[in-house]
């Protein structure tokens, strides 16, 4: 925003990004600290109590009454896919997803690291949990840019914008796998009005109708009719980050390289909510688990924890690493500067902290409360396994030395 007119803050999309990312993290993080020890303390029930409220809003037919926890995942997380739909937009159009060549790579990478988890945790979970494979397969933005922050200059910065890419192409790919996936049973009218205020905000951004308030109003109506269709409705979050306007913002507004889009307007002004309020309360909502000795032997025990715990760190790093291999190998693209073998299983392995989707699918595929609690506990293990074995892996490496040899 600019200090007086004429003269505004520049706004530098990726490294405010990375910056924010970082800070968020450490908050995320926090956020998921307090809840494990709020509801492993006698002020249990306090927590249950306080996400089992119930708020309504509306009246008659189209009346909302949903607990708090239901109100942080249908609705303030609708904030956090439309800012994933903004990234993904920034990133295809003047990112490094921009330039196909560069992406190819990265867009390989995440497809292996989506793939194989999913594999894995089909092969391994029961029966009643299989449809839950999509648990594992993405990786959290936020966690993942923090912990390669910690390491400074270990880790090389084209390997850093190479674990960037992978991680918004990973983003695309658990936003379709809850569209397609994770419905509830669709009402057909209704989804026709979602995808009617889709297509209203289409014409509009092609007819560059600036008054961003008008696609704050269908974005509301879009996100009811969505709820009403028995769609998840973040996902109108996602639609409207993707169709947002590429056009300049306006003539007085400037960043370090040119004029500021509408993308990377909307993107700087709703990063900040969204990794410092938003997700922190998303994963104070949803983190508190029962931890100790006989919870944590229960979750790597059953076939379910093992799946996510298998499918997250080993999944993970055995499908970015062996594509990204096999795509140099076949001269499909070539390793960021600086990246060893090391480093990248290293990247690979911190691309398997999946805390905040994982756990958003976890709510979406499980129903047993039992299974649940086991679901997010083992994505809470298998986070910081795959954050510790990826950090001493980048460390060793020192972020020098000789490509690998293939």
């Amino acid at each position: 925003m600019a200090s007086r007119p004429g003269r505004p803050r520049a706004i530098r999309p990726l490294r405010d990004f990375l910056h924010t990312e970082a800070l968020g993290g450490a908050l995320l993080l926090l956020a998921a600290v307090a809840a494990l020890v709020w509801v492993n303390t006698p002020w249990r029930d306090s927590y249950e109590s306080l996400w089992s409220t119930v708020w309504s809003i509306g009246s008659g037919s189209h009346r909302l009454e949903w607990d708090l926890h239901h109100w942080v995942n249908e609705a303030l997380m609708t904030l956090f896919f439309l800012l994933v739909g903004l990234e993904i937009k920034r990133e295809l159009t003047t990112g490094h997803l921009a330039d196909r060549s560069a992406a190819v790579l990265p867009a390989l990478a995440a497809l292996g690291g989506m793939l194989v988890p999913a594999v894995l945790f089909s092969v391994i979970a029961d029966a009643p949990h299989r449809s839950a494979w999509g648990i594992p397969m993405a990786t959290d933005i936020a966690l993942a840019v923090g912990v390669v922050a910690l390491l400074g200059r270990r880790v090389p910065p084209g390997l850093r914008v190479f674990l960037l890419a992978l991680a918004v192409v990973d983003d695309v790919g658990a936003v379709l796998v809850i569209a397609i996936f994770y419905g509830k049973g669709t009402s057909l009218g209704w989804l026709g009005a979602a995808c009617a205020i889709v297509a209203c905000a289409i014409v509009l951004v092609r007819m560059r109708f600036h008054w961003l308030w008008v696609y704050g109003v269908l974005l509301l109506f879009g996100w009811y009719f969505l709820v009403k269709a028995g769609v998840h409705p973040t996902l109108m979050g996602v639609a409207f980050g993707l169709i947002a306007p590429s056009f300049p913002l306006g003539e007085r507004r400037h960043n370090a390289e040119g004029t500021i889009t509408v993308v990377d307007w909307l993107e700087h002004r709703l990063h900040g909510w969204v990794s410092y309020a938003i997700v922190p309360v998303f994963a104070l909502a949803n983190a508190g688990v029962p931890v100790g000795i006989e919870p944590i032997r229960s979750a790597v025990s059953s076939r379910l924890g093992l799946a996510v715990i298998v499918g997250l760190v080993v999944g993970k790093m055995l499908g970015i690493t062996l594509v990204t291999f096999g795509a140099v190998r076949l001269g499909i693209g070539r390793l960021p500067a600086g990246t060893t073998t090391r480093s990248l299983v290293g990247i690979s392995l911190v691309a398997g902290i999946g805390f905040t989707v994982s756990i958003f699918v976890s709510e979406l595929a499980i129903e047993s409360p039992v299974a649940l609690g086991t679901a997010k506990l083992s994505v809470l293990i298998a986070s910081l396994l795959a954050a510790v074995l990826g950090v001493l892996l980048l460390r060793r490496s020192g972020g020098s030395g000789a490509p690998p040899k293939l």
